[in-house]
């Protein structure tokens, strides 16, 4: 392990040590505090939180593009400070944190014996949603974590996870799909953050009016398995109670080749999380390169914002 990695898991394991031990008044300001002074450093993370947005919010100002950004770092400092704090919660205060809509298109399908694929955009706190769905609800579910370095920081976020009551299985390897295809036939419930893939498997959607690739498997899922599509957005408001929506069903379509309707189904996803992102842009944590666009050398110059 580099020195890098070390200081990484070693900021990470005093986030957990410290912050949940923290009163929830001071783990607040704290994260407000940090995200404050994140927005005035403007380093690449703030400055393509901001690329983003534009691309949400095209008639922005740039005085509106920096209070964006601006309150997207306060919202991505939340989803941390709670992230940090939530193996300390007890069920009572989860079950109190996450206030979802038209929850029926979930307990409806899972009622029927149908899998379900819930798929999310990086938007406000999925972990919360999550601990929710495992302590609200009292409903396990499987998930999807991609390998992060060092290796002892992806055994910390399995391990929060699974603390929360998730599966987690590792992204890379080859097993993951045939593991969540089995949950799915046995009547379970996947949950997948499917609004970015820049692998050369992602399928390509057209998102606030420009290409960017999402991720096949929720739509592939949902055709091996006969499980149900449901896209989900997250987000905040002024109280300490995250809000959040379960869409309608993403049907299969009836004709075409396997492919087609992937991508059919992917660009409907990618339409319903347009919808949510563009309600609340602030609450979209997307610190990175998303569209096609960002990626072409010749519209990126060396030292752009990553």
């Amino acid at each position: 392990m580099s020195a890098g990695e070390r200081l990484t898991d070693a900021l990470y394991g005093l986030g957990w040590g410290a912050v949940k031990r923290l009163p929830e008044p001071a783990a607040v300001r704290l994260g407000r505090a940090i995200a404050d002074l994140a927005w005035k450093q403007r380093g690449k993370g703030v400055q393509r939180l901001e690329s983003n947005y534009a691309r949400v919010v095209p008639d922005a100002t740039p005085e509106r593009l920096a209070e964006l950004s601006r309150a997207g770092m306060r919202s991505y400092l939340r989803y941390w400070m709670e992230s940090f704090r939530l193996p300390a919660w007890s069920p009572e205060r989860v079950r109190a944190g996450f206030e979802p809509k038209d929850l029926h298109f979930l307990t409806d399908g899972l009622a029927a014996g149908r899998g379900v694929v819930l798929a999310l955009p990086h938007l406000a706190n999925w972990d919360l949603a999550g601990a929710w769905v495992t302590t609200g609800l009292e409903i396990p579910f499987t998930t999807v974590a991609e390998r992060l370095k060092p290796e002892s920081l992806y055994d910390r976020f399995v391990a929060y996870r699974e603390g929360l009551g998730m599966e987690v299985l590792p992204h890379s390897g080859g097993s993951a799909f045939g593991t969540l295809a089995r949950r799915l036939r046995d009547g379970g419930l996947v949950c997948l953050v499917a609004d970015r893939d820049l692998s050369a498997s992602g399928v390509e959607v057209t998102f606030f009016g420009e290409t960017a690739r999402m991720p096949a498997g929720p739509a592939l899922l949902a055709q091996q398995t006969g499980a149900l599509l449901l896209p989900v957005t997250l987000w905040y408001d002024d109280s300490p109670v995250m809000r959040g929506r379960v869409h309608a069903p993403i049907e299969v379509p009836e004709s075409g080749t396997r492919t087609e309707r992937t991508s059919v189904m992917t660009q409907a996803l990618a339409d319903a999380f347009a919808t949510g992102i563009a309600e609340h842009p602030e609450d979209w944590h997307m610190l990175q390169r998303l569209w096609l666009g960002d990626l072409d050398p010749a519209r990126c110059p060396a030292g752009g914002a990553a």
